[in-house]
């Protein structure tokens, strides 16, 4: 997400270079009773399609898609209905429980765990035998679910990864070398740490943002998150108490604005006024600051992102569910698979900050293109592609640390950097919360 953790959203948070936090909310009975629907082979009938606040910017591309795949199977209708973010999982739930849901569905990763751990998806991994190499790998296993095998419950869409973008002036005034980014978090907090010595309060390194860290920070520490069985939370190691020392310590030095422990702050405009060396891992970012803050994009650089000594990162992927039981799953499966083919994903990422998910996609030629290697917003396009084709895509949120998950890590979290509690405690009492609510939400 990590989701980076670049946590979770929609689409028109994407294109602005940040990403709202969705709940995960509880769906209550009926799920395991729905009737899985079998592939005729027959492409008709009228289908419903949901999208999450493309209108109006991408309305004229949106049509183009559907246009375009009514021309080829004339016997088909797409109704397409565009819902607002706020309150979309809410929506999704209600839907789920009066057997309203959509034909195809966009879902985060949040909203694709609430419907599919509940058996309201059909398995597209069957549906479509092969598919899988199609797409980038990192997206694909997002949609897998722990306890189902190779099933993958949802098609992948467009997808964004990590990447580091900083301020060169202000790496320089810290006695940093801007050819020189960091590679693992140890190194991110050494340069953390030289960064805060020499700024005098003036600025800081990078956000505290515990909600947003985790588990990516650890799990590119090499601190694993889930026991084999999947069934556990096991994140209490020494390594972990060494990332909760590391932060604290850090945030006592003013590595970080100390308003950015406990709530959320403008990023961009931190970064924008020359307030903060980091900037968000996202590709998106770098065209904000391009359009708002002109005299620090020029002092902008983009990296590969912070990976840790096993080459991991995160992305960040939404994709197209089918109702499990469409009446018409031969054209709601022809159709998630159209949206999603490598040209259409293409022309979506020329309207917005997206990359492809479809391998075929992802090697088209604009997204090797460097251009003269100074404009930060080209750069940050080959390098999130070229992450895409190579990193290890494996420091993703699994679906079991779920927002309330986050919540109560984050809290320990925050009691331990201020220094109300030890490091060692906060980690242990963290993983006891964790585990509380996995086996809650087992019983459900």
């Amino acid at each position: 997400m990590t989701r980076s953790h670049v946590t979770r959203t929609a689409l028109a948070a994407l294109v602005a270079g940040t990403f709202l936090s969705v709940s995960a909310c509880g769906l209550s009975g009926g799920a395991e009773d729905v009737k899985e629907a079998r592939k005729t082979g027959k492409v008709a009938g009228e289908i419903t399609f949901r999208t999450l606040q493309l209108k109006p910017r991408f309305t004229g591309y949106v049509q183009g898609v559907i246009d375009a795949f009514e021309k080829k199977y004339p016997e088909v209708r797409i109704a397409w209905e565009d819902v607002p973010g706020e309150g979309y999982n809410e929506k999704l739930v209600a839907d789920a429980q009066a057997g309203a849901l959509p034909d195809v569905v966009n879902l985060s990763t949040d909203s694709f765990q609430l419907l599919g751990d509940r058996g309201m998806l059909a398995d597209v991994a069957a549906l479509d035998p092969g598919v899988a190499e199609e797409y980038v790998p990192g997206a694909w296993e997002q949609f897998k679910l722990p306890g189902k095998g190779d099933g993958v419950y949802a098609y992948p869409w467009y997808v964004t990864p990590e990447i580091l973008t900083y301020n060169t002036v202000l790496f320089e005034k810290a006695g940093l070398d801007p050819a020189k980014p960091p590679t693992t978090v140890e190194q991110f907090f050494d340069y953390a740490e030289r960064i805060a010595a020499g700024s005098g309060g003036r600025y800081a390194a990078f956000m505290a943002d515990p909600k947003g860290r985790l588990p990516g920070d650890w799990q590119k520490m090499g601190v694993p998150i889930l026991n084999d069985e999947q069934d556990r939370f096991v994140f209490d190691t020494g390594k972990a108490v060494e990332w909760v020392e590391r932060m604290r310590a850090l945030y006592a030095k003013g590595a970080m604005p100390k308003e950015s422990l406990l709530k959320s702050d403008d990023i961009n405009q931190l970064y924008g006024g020359g307030k903060l060396v980091f900037g968000p891992g996202s590709p998106g970012f770098v065209r904000d600051i391009k359009q708002n803050a002109p005299q620090v994009y020029a002092d902008t650089r983009v990296a590969g992102a912070v990976t840790g000594t096993l080459g991991h990162i995160g992305i960040y992927a939404q994709s197209l569910g089918i109702r499990k039981d469409t009446a018409h799953l031969g054209a709601a499966a022809a159709f998630a698979r159209w949206v999603t083919n490598g040209p259409n994903q293409v022309e979506f990422s020329k309207n917005a900050t997206i990359y492809p998910s479809q391998a075929q996609g992802l090697a088209d030629p604009r997204f090797a293109d460097r251009g003269d290697g100074k404009d930060a917003e080209t750069v940050a396009r080959a390098v999130g592609a070229e992450q895409l084709k190579t990193a290890a895509l494996d420091a993703n949120t699994p679906v079991q640390w779920t927002s309330q998950v986050g919540d109560a890590v984050v809290r320990e979290m925050q009691k331990a950097i201020l220094g109300e509690q030890d490091a060692r405690t906060a980690v242990r009492k963290a993983q006891e919360e964790a585990n509380k609510l996995l086996a809650h939400a087992a019983k459900r």
